[in-house]
């Protein structure tokens, strides 16, 4: 990928504060819940962060403004992690991030339209990309600008569903919409390559006609020049093949194949003061 010019360096470091608060919000709300996905949220904070506060132009107290751009979060097992976001945007009060997967609560284990600012239904895996790629579709039928980003797991790279909504999604030429790949190689039978092997991913994106940018997940001013050429691309839907770190930003976690897995109270205390948040 061509690089272009250095993003503005106030912004990278607001991201990347903004990742680890994140990584934090993931692992407290899983820890107060008992049960989640520490891990695979982890992966994808920094990608999140630049997609929430960099990519997507959104009016946060209308979640319903038909002109906002819309987020997918396909890879629907780190829902802790797309409720932070939404907190931290200012949707709901951090506080009720605690509350995941309470009888009571609205933040479930996977996400829901009961949350206002949630699109679609996720946790079926493989079946975010078609939910996105017919919103996509429809912003072009209604004559409505917006754009719609997904964020898909490697392990959905087993569904057939995903090669038959980017087969739709490259032959429909849709422009606006950009999925991003947290290529974390990490599903719950272990690592990805065990189950069915993915590589050459980029090729097969690049065979259904899509734009294809490959980058560091964890690298904010590859990142946001992704988002930027993605939006500047007006024949395909862009593929954005972050390659990521389960756990990312915890040493003890990094690299750790556990796709599900309440992490025991000391190394979640050992985890937050890493992050620099203190018990």
């Amino acid at each position: 990928m061509e690089q272009p010019a250095r993003s503005n360096r106030d912004l990278i470091q607001a991201l990347e504060a903004m990742g680890n608060k994140l990584r934090i919000h993931s692992i407290v709300a899983t820890s107060e819940a008992g049960s989640g996905h520490p891990t695979s949220c982890m992966s994808a904070a920094d990608l999140t962060a630049a997609v929430f506060f960099y990519a997507m132009r959104y009016e946060v107290p209308n979640p319903k403004n038909p002109v906002n751009d819309r987020f997918v979060l396909s890879k629907g097992h780190a829902a802790p992690l797309l409720y932070a976001a939404w907190a931290e945007a200012g949707a709901f009060p951090v506080e009720r991030l605690k509350t995941l997967r309470e009888f009571t609560s609205d933040l479930e284990g996977h996400p829901t339209p009961r949350v206002p600012w949630v699109e679609v239904a996720t946790g079926s895996l493989g079946q975010g990309l078609s939910v996105a790629a017919g919103m996509a579709l429809a912003s072009r039928i209604r004559g409505v600008p917006y754009r719609v980003n997904v964020v898909l797991g490697d392990g959905e790279l087993n569904e057939g569903q995903v090669w038959e909504a980017a087969m739709f999604a490259g032959s429909r030429a849709l422009s606006n919409l950009c999925c991003i790949l947290d290529l974390n190689w990490m599903q719950v039978e272990g690592h990805c390559d065990s189950v069915l092997r993915l590589d050459p991913i980029a090729d097969k994106w690049r065979a259904f006609n899509w734009q294809v940018i490959e980058v560091d997940g964890h690298d904010l001013d590859v990142l946001l020049a992704a988002f930027a050429q993605a939006r500047a691309h007006t024949t395909q839907p862009t593929m954005i093949v972050a390659t990521t770190v389960p756990g990312k930003g915890v040493s003890a976690l990094e690299g750790v194949i556990s796709h599900n897995a309440k992490l025991p109270h000391d190394v979640a205390v050992a985890a937050l003061a890493e992050l620099g948040e203190t018990v």
